[in-house]
């Protein structure tokens, strides 16, 4: 005590952290017990020599694993809880939970239960500096110490790196009582050198989750309802002031209140003094039971006792005087350097403090015996209380039944209500259920207790008929009494915690029942709830269970009823009957009087028992009669030692009989059981699917020695103590719960009819495979599939300004005006049957434009010749002006209306007519109507001659390329901005324009970025430009004829292998030919693409809501790690990077695609993000290997190497394709940070460095023009603007976010703790939608793909 106190205050004198004397005494000498050195090891469950009150509920058993946590159930894998956030599928106390390994020699970890007084004072010191006031009364008389000493993180090792010398030391302590329990974290000084662990499926990803402080019940599925869980600390700043930071006043000393109610409570809201500001609480989690640390105040002050008791104080940083009043009326001087004093109020061990103070006296207060004078309101209004020599016992009053803390009438009937919760496998089925209804009907007066559960599904329910146990309870407690005998409710009254392990033979299958009564309700209505889980047998349908009467021994002691037993039942089916069995063990925690003493032994006698499921009522039901008395041997009358334990004979005041299997005094180790034997002697059994002499256990792998009955087409996987057998892909299991039959190929809509779509010749049936169909409308067609409607393709004005269209269902056609030529798409003049070129003037005055060079829709007068006139009058406005022979107006000739005209001279006779290119340079058009040899803004260059010039380069952009005479692109001539210029010689003089076919082969090459694949269509032109007779579809052996026009001709196509006979047709060109739509695939939907390991998965959207139902795989790519994607919207391609294969693929979104590598192995070592530029047909990413930002065109050519410099570990990638600007984020803890540049690699410059910590996802949004990310450091989701400037923060509350992108009004990013994709709204920044697949694991790269390219118009 001296040792403790002395430490303690010189801890806060220094006001630093906590020294490593500062942890409770453990290791070797202490008598611990040492966890096997391991990955994921966990201890066997020490069994507590008292129950403890853990989250509101009693446990007996305590597990320690490997990964920093404590638990009062075993553990399950690793993958299972090491890497998700809180909460758990198991109860957890976690001072440190992340991926630890001691394999190695890399630490120890110790554990053991203490009752030593240095221990418990120590502790208690800890526990009052937190709860100065509500702990003023608490004493433990247990405590549960786990060390995690030097211990390292899991590391992958090889030959070339070494293992880490950042070890972590902390401690975890459970101090508790029959009343209460406080759990305290203590991490000294330099004792958390890492903060996080890597992930074990990241591969070469670099990345840490951040360790997990708090608690977690473990009790529900829903995380979002409030009191699961309790964190502490989950990310990297929270974590590092778990040092030096406390809820105590102690750095490094955390306390929290953990077993009287069902929510964690900290330290420090009671007036603590804390040495060192509290850390900050962490944003709250969706489902956190969080709370604030309140911080407070240097000053440190000695706590008063409040009944003159022993002087409770605080810890403080130097002695301190205070002044109490005597009962003389003097005054007495109190004073202590030492946190080692407590008090129980009224009870307990205390510290008598005077002038005179002297650290290594103890005194016990002499005023520590509990009286019913103090507590008596702790009886039943039904009770009365009875002092003892160490306290006080409350009794019921004749005509009563109970503990005497509830007492029920005698004879009367009862009834209970409660919820049944639990996860059962059935067979191969899993079954899971929440909050069903329970009901009992208890008659008193014979021992009956009818018990009815409602709501439990099927194989559930049918399978629980044996489990009879589960109404036993009541039958227990309700039963009978023969005379000297008392039932379950006289020992527990209404608040206990049943532990029930049923075990199945001969198959071995476990179910564990957990039944917790809390307390009487209105009109004495018993409140019971309870949870089951575990595996019992299939029982068919149609089949009865009878179970004969029984009895069965139940052992008392002073905090709890054990029984155990084997039972035998009876399955009928028909004239066939079964007779089959299970051995159940059961342990009924009770607080009862600790001063009174419980009968011994009792025997439980129930002749009638039946289970029965109604069908039509969905209702499990259970009836049973018992009748309890005393067993064998017993001598003595257990109602008068129960009620008159002073005047027990000493001989008799033990129980030796008792078996150390009833009262946990046995030597057994978990997996093995304890077999009652005669007297104390007992032995240890393994139990089935275990070998071994039952002090050792080892667990059978039925798999490997062919012992599982697993049928044809299932696997068989191993689990402790079992097996369970998994139906291969395409199988599902069948009625009987074990054989694997095929699954029933779903039917296809489409073929049937079945399906809502528009008639045939409007909308087309796509049958999706799982017996569900899409609809999509026809090319020239518009609508959701089911109702389409015309595109008015004339709307658009497709065809030449001097030919007229005609819109036709689904389609249009072109014709030229009369005394024009051409096909619809180009029209020319015709003098006497001769076409001629129109003049500047006569194409003005034809095709007048909204914005003409003249102005405000003047339609130019031309003369005979087709030359302007010199004098152009406004028909309208009434201006008069000269003009050139451009038809320019002269400055200074303009006259306004009812003026005199100006006079205007005659043109020159050297004016001559403005060539093609002079004319399309003068006149440039922004959209042209139709194939023109200028576009986008492309002012074109012309020679001296006013020819075009062969060499065309675009004044904004940066391309360059060839063209022909009449100055038409020269298909894979062009070449990007930065780059070489094709070399382009003199084209040759032509008369003849291009033909229809000739622009739209060019237009597709263009299309297809100059070299088609082999699964895409080009047509075929004869050298005088009509479409050839004969069309195939690239290299897929299909072929047809074609009409002039280019359209097909119905009944001509021939599959593989055969060539139809096609002749030349002279039909006139009437319709434009449609591309096909295996060639540009009509739009579909907005769908996400998400990367998850060695697949690619799919998931589409509904408006913004996650379409989950119709979520599936994409793409399996066995052997890969999929992790940056992106998608080419004009070649509607995916891309990706491959950590596993160090290379780049794509593969195009048309059913049949095959992955193509662009970018092989060498040169690559951590390919992560990647962006792909649709414009430029690039693609960039980022090597966190070689800490390299790359960039190549989209084939994988032209790689480069934009920056190697500055860098250390770029992660995440995203492009501006029409500003051209790129944007990366550096994932160093040191300095993240986020740059910019151009798409070339100029202009690079630091955009973000300020406020973020571990910057895993980036996006462009193309619409808002944003830049946002997604930072698992600090948690949030931020955008900005490119320049950096309107930076906010969208959500602050994120988990552990890898990768983001935005669409619509939402984002959506994948999580590495919840394993899924998470939606997130951009105005309020809420959670909207989640989507957790199937198959858990992490999920790397999101992308959105849209049904056209964003930015461009639909």
């Amino acid at each position: 005590m001296r040792a403790a106190a002395a430490l303690l205050a010189a801890v806060l004198a220094l006001g630093a952290a906590l020294p490593r004397p500062g942890l409770l005494p453990h290791g070797p000498a202490r008598g611990d017990a040492r966890l096997r050195p391991g990955d994921d090891e966990s201890s066997p469950g020490l069994l507590l020599r008292r129950a403890l009150r853990l989250y509101g509920r009693a446990a007996r058993r305590l597990y320690v694993g490997t990964n920093g946590v404590i638990s009062s159930q075993d553990f399950p894998r690793e993958t299972q809880y090491v890497d998700d956030d809180f909460p758990t599928d198991f109860p957890v106390i976690a001072p440190f939970l992340a991926d630890l390994d001691t394999s190695g020699d890399r630490g120890n970890i110790y554990y053991r239960q203490d009752d030593s007084r240095d221990v418990l004072e120590q502790a208690l010191g800890y526990i009052q500096a937190g709860f100065p006031r509500s702990a003023a009364t608490f004493v433990p008389t247990n405590a549960f110490i786990a060390t995690w000493e030097e211990v390292g993180a899991y590391q992958e090792l090889s030959q070339d790196t070494e293992p880490s010398t950042k070890l972590n030391t902390f401690q975890a302590v459970i101090a508790y009582n029959h009343e209460d329990t406080y759990s305290i974290f203590l991490y000294p000084e330099g004792g958390l050198q890492f903060l996080g662990t890597r992930p074990k499926e990241s591969y070469n990803v670099q990345l840490e989750l951040p360790a997990r402080v708090g608690f977690s019940w473990g009790d529900s599925d829903d995380p979002k309802r409030d009191g699961l869980f309790h964190s502490l600390a989950s990310s990297e700043r929270a974590l590092r002031g778990l040092e030096r930071e406390s809820n105590t006043g102690i750095p490094g000393v955390w306390v929290f209140h953990v077993g009287s109610t069902e929510h964690v409570e900290p330290g420090g809201g009671q007036g603590a003094a804390p040495a060192v500001p509290q850390s900050p609480p962490e944003p709250p989690n969706p489902g956190t039971a969080s709370y604030p640390h309140r911080a407070s105040s240097h000053t440190a002050m000695a706590q008063r006792p409040s009944h003159g008791g022993p002087v409770l104080l605080g810890f403080v940083p130097a002695r301190r005087d205070t002044q109490e009043p005597r009962g003389d009326g003097g005054t007495g001087q109190s004073f202590s350097a030492n946190p080692s004093s407590y008090s129980s109020g009224q009870h307990g061990v205390g510290v008598e403090e005077d002038v005179h103070f002297n650290p290594d006296v103890f005194t016990y207060s002499a005023a520590s015996r509990e009286t019913c004078a103090q507590h008596h309101g702790q009886c039943s209004p039904h009770a009365f209380c009875t002092d003892y020599a160490a306290g006080f016992c409350c009794h019921c009053r004749a005509s009563f039944y109970g503990n005497g803390r509830q007492c029920l009438p005698e004879g009367a009937v009862h009834r209970l209500n409660g919820k049944v919760s639990g996860s059962l496998r059935v067979g191969r089925a899993s079954v899971r259920f929440q909050d069903m209804d329970l009901h009992a009907y208890i008659v008193g007066s014979d021992g009956r207790a009818y018990t009815a559960i409602s709501g439990v599904p099927q194989p559930a329910a049918r399978a629980l008929l044996p489990l009879l146990p589960l109404g036993g309870l009541f039958a227990w407690l309700f039963a009978l009494e023969e005379p000297g005998s008392e039932n379950g409710f006289s020992i527990t009254g209404a608040e206990f915690t049943q532990n029930l392990e049923v075990v199945f033979y001969p198959g071995g299958e476990t179910v564990q029942v957990t039944q917790t009564a809390e307390g009487l309700g209105p009109d004495n209505y018993l409140s019971l709830r309870t949870h089951i889980q575990g595996e019992v047998p299939f029982l068919p349908e149609n089949v009865t269970v009878h179970i004969t009467p029984y009895e069965e021994l139940y052992s008392y002691s002073s905090s709890a009823v054990t029984s155990s037993g084997h039972r035998e039942y009876v399955v009928a089916a028909g004239t066939a009957n079964q007779t089959l069995s299970y051995r159940l063990r059961q342990n009924i925690t009770v607080a009862g009087c600790p001063h009174a003493r419980p009968p011994a032994r009792q025997r439980l006698s129930v002749a009638r028992a039946f289970a029965l499921f109604d069908s039509h009522e969905h209702v499990l039901r259970y009836a049973l009669a018992a009748r309890i008395g005393p067993a064998p041997g017993n001598h003595i009358d257990q109602a008068f030692l129960f009620h008159f334990p002073q005047h027990v004979p000493a001989d008799d005041a033990e129980n030796p009989g008792a078996s150390p299997c009833h009262d946990g005094s046995h030597a057994c180790e978990a997996p093995a059981r304890c077999q009652p034997g005669v007297g104390t002697e007992y032995t240890c059994e393994c139990p089935a699917g275990y070998r071994g002499d039952g002090r050792g256990c080892r667990d059978v792998d039925e798999c490997s020695e062919g012992l599982s009955q697993c049928g044809p087409f299932s696997v068989c996987l191993n689990e402790p103590g079992s097996y369970r057998c998994e139906c291969r892909g395409g199988y599902q299991p069948a009625g009987d719960g074990q054989a694997c039959v095929p699954l029933a190929p779903p039917s296809d809509p489409c073929e049937a009819g079945r399906h809502r779509c528009a008639p045939g010749d409007r909308a087309r049936c796509l049958s999706r495979g799982d017996g569900h169909a899409t609809c999509e409308c026809l090319p020239g067609y518009t609508g959701d599939g089911i109702h389409c409607s015309d595109v008015d393709e004339c709307a658009e004005s497709p065809c030449h300004p001097a030919a007229i269209c005609y819109n036709t269902p689904g389609s249009f056609s072109c014709r030229c005006r009369p005394g024009y030529a051409g096909d619809g798409f180009q029209c020319t003049y015709a003098a006497e049957g001769n076409p001629q070129r129109l003049t500047p003037c006569q194409h003005e005055r034809m095709y007048p434009r909204e914005v003409p060079p003249l102005g405000d829709g003047h339609v130019p007068q031309c003369d005979e010749q087709g030359r302007y006139r010199p004098l152009q009058c406004h028909s309208s406005s009434g201006h008069c002006w000269c003009v050139d022979a451009a038809g320019q107006e002269i400055a200074g000739t303009r006259t306004a209306p009812g003026t005199t005209p100006p006079r205007c001279g005659s043109p020159a006779e050297s004016i001559q007519q403005l060539t093609p290119c002079e004319h399309a340079r003068m006149y440039p058009r922004e959209v042209p109507p139709g194939p023109s040899p200028v576009g986008d803004g492309h002012v074109p260059q012309c020679d001296e001659q006013g020819r075009y010039r062969p060499l065309q380069c675009h004044s904004s952009s940066g391309h360059c390329w060839c063209v022909d005479a009449a100055g038409q692109e020269i298909a894979g001539t062009r070449t990007a901005p930065g780059t070489t210029p094709p070399r382009c010689g003199s084209p040759e003089p032509t008369e003849r324009p291009p033909s229809m076919c000739e622009r739209w082969r060019q237009s597709l090459l263009e299309h297809y970025g100059g070299s088609p694949r082999g699964d895409q269509y080009v047509p075929q032109c004869e050298p005088s430009g009509d479409f050839a007779p004969l069309q195939c579809h690239g290299d897929s052996g299909y072929c047809w004829c074609v009409e002039q026009s280019g359209r097909e001709i119905p009944g001509t196509r021939s599959e593989p292998g055969t060539t139809p006979p096609c002749l030349p047709s002279v039909a006139p060109p009437s319709v434009r030919p449609e591309p096909r739509p295996d060639v540009s695939p009509p739009a579909s939907g907005t769908f996400l693409l998400y990367a998850q390991g060695q697949q690619i998965g799919y998931l589409p959207l509904n408006g913004t809501r996650l379409h989950k139902e119709a979520a599936k795989t994409l793409l399996s790519l066995h052997g890969s790690i999929v992790v940056g994607i992106d998608y080419d919207c004009r070649d509607r391609m995916i891309y990706w990077t491959d950590v596993a294969g160090r290379s780049i693929s794509r593969a195009g979104l048309e059913p049949g695609s095959e992955p193509e590598t662009i970018i092989s192995s060498a040169g690559l070592i951590s390919p992560e993000g990647l962006a792909v530029d649709h414009l430029r047909r690039a693609v960039f990413w980022t090597d966190s290997g070689l800490d390299r930002i790359e960039r190549a065109r989209l084939d994988g050519s032209e790689r480069r190497v934009l920056f190697d410099s500055d860098l250390v570990n770029p992660r995440a990638i995203a492009v501006d394709p029409v500003r051209g600007n790129l944007y990366w984020t550096d994932w160093n803890r040191e300095a993240p940070k986020i740059e910019t540049s151009t798409v070339n690699g100029a202009n690079r410059r630091v955009l973000v460095h300020t406020d973020i910590g571990l910057p895993n996802g980036l996006t462009f949004d193309p619409f808002s023009k944003l830049l946002c990310w997604a930072d698992a450091g600090t948690k949030h989701l931020e955008c900005t603007f490119p320049d950096g400037t309107g930076r906010r923060v969208i959500q602050s509350n994120l988990n552990y976010p890898f990768s983001i992108v935005s669409y619509a009004n939402h984002f959506y990013h994948t999580d590495w703790r919840r394993d899924g994709v998470i939606a997130v709204n951009k105005e309020t920044g809420s959670f909207t939608d989640e989507y957790l697949p199937e198959q858990r694991s992490h999920l790397y790269g999101i992308t959105a793909v849209y049904p056209y390219c964003p930015g461009a118009r639909k």
